[in-house]
């Protein structure tokens, strides 16, 4: 109640100030800059508002362009980064993070360049911080790449208007994460812009390991060494798979198989099961830094049947305070910091490949 009181009180603030707000560029607001990431100028959008945003949550409409944005749950924060707009919140980093300040390397770098201070971070490990982001004092909330049920978007949504997911929850692929995280900006070209830069990036990166093209990869989920009786794995509607096929890599068919009829974007099968995946060429997935993971899988009696796993070519990405750790499911800020050394990784696994 007390929470519903101070949020009541805030937005009819709000509203009295609005008009003063929109005239304002505050610290963590829009970068007067106009130093972006693909060198155009972020303030020099053509875009129409109001605009109306459809998502998987339903419609959003946004009545002129944002000056406070704010993000929650994973790289949101990075879109509008990437494009010379420093959001006034974001999450607080929780994986991948190497020095426990809550902000990966290229989004520190990120800010370094555009001359600006660290946001206000919101802490995600028990959900959304709801009162932390209504203190921002947002104009729009982007969650283009989330898992925003029901009950948190219509709780964002008393804060500020909210940008969901254009399908499902942690299944929308990189490009959608710039695309539907752009356009309420006003900044829809220029995210085009920053789409087909990075496409040429990667594809620079796949020429140079050749022995990637073709290969079939497996990306496995989080696995207890201690326990690999089932096997996880990411399924086609994860974008951890689906970054496979932009380096040159292919979906092995059993993958594919099972995927299909299902919305998960992970799924688990018994070690019994192993064989399911002969014709998977590469492993990858998430292990620890000392290798113990992958000494397990190799000597298991069951596991070691799978051919990719025989002939060793596994590539098990390091513990959750590496920056490499999040290699594997690209956003637009980390893929130019971690492709080549994620790479590298399946490159070297891909030259084991049966």
């Amino acid at each position: 109640m007390e929470y519903e009181l101070r949020r009541s009180h805030r937005l009819r603030l709000l509203a009295v100030t609005a008009a003063v707000l929109a005239a304002l560029t505050a610290c963590g607001g829009q970068s007067s800059s106009g130093d972006d990431a693909d060198g155009a100028n972020s303030k020099g959008s053509s875009a129409a508002f109001p605009m109306t945003v459809e998502h998987a949550l339903g419609k959003t409409t946004i009545e002129k362009k944002p000056q406070r944005v704010a993000t929650v749950n994973w790289a949101n924060h990075e879109v509008p980064l990437a494009l010379g707009v420093v959001p006034v919140g974001m999450a607080k980093a929780d994986f991948g993070d190497d020095d426990g300040d809550g902000v990966l390397p290229w989004v520190e770098k990120r800010l370094k360049k555009l001359h600006a201070k660290t946001p206000t971070l919101f802490d995600e490990t028990d959900g959304i911080d709801f009162e932390a982001v209504a203190d921002t004092e947002p104009d729009v909330i982007l969650a283009g790449y989330s898992g925003l049920t029901r009950e948190d978007y219509d709780t964002l949504s008393d804060i500020a208007p909210v940008v969901a997911y254009p399908d499902a929850p942690w299944a929308t692929p990189w490009r959608e994460i710039v695309r539907v995280n752009s356009k309420p900006l006003g900044l829809r070209a220029e995210g085009e812009k920053l789409i087909g830069r990075l496409e040429k990036e990667i594809a620079a990166t796949a020429r140079k390991y050749p022995q990637l093209k073709g290969k079939t990869a497996m990306f496995m989920t989080h696995v207890d060494p201690k326990d690999v009786s089932k096997v996880g794995f990411y399924t086609t509607h994860d974008t951890r798979t689906q970054f496979f096929e932009d380096l040159g890599l292919k979906i092995p068919g059993s993958i594919e198989k099972a995927s299909r009829g299902t919305e998960k974007f992970a799924l688990t099968r018994s070690a019994e099961q192993i064989d399911t995946f002969d014709d998977v060429d590469i492993v990858t997935g998430y292990g620890d830094d000392k290798g113990k993971l992958q000494k397990t899988l190799s000597k298991d009696p069951l596991l070691s049947k799978m051919p990719a796993i025989d002939h060793g070519a596994i590539s098990l990405l390091p513990g959750d305070t590496s920056p490499l750790a999040t290699a594997a499911n690209p956003t637009p800020l980390s893929i130019s910091y971690v492709l080549d050394d994620y790479a590298a990784a399946l490159a070297k696994a891909a030259d084991k490949a049966p």
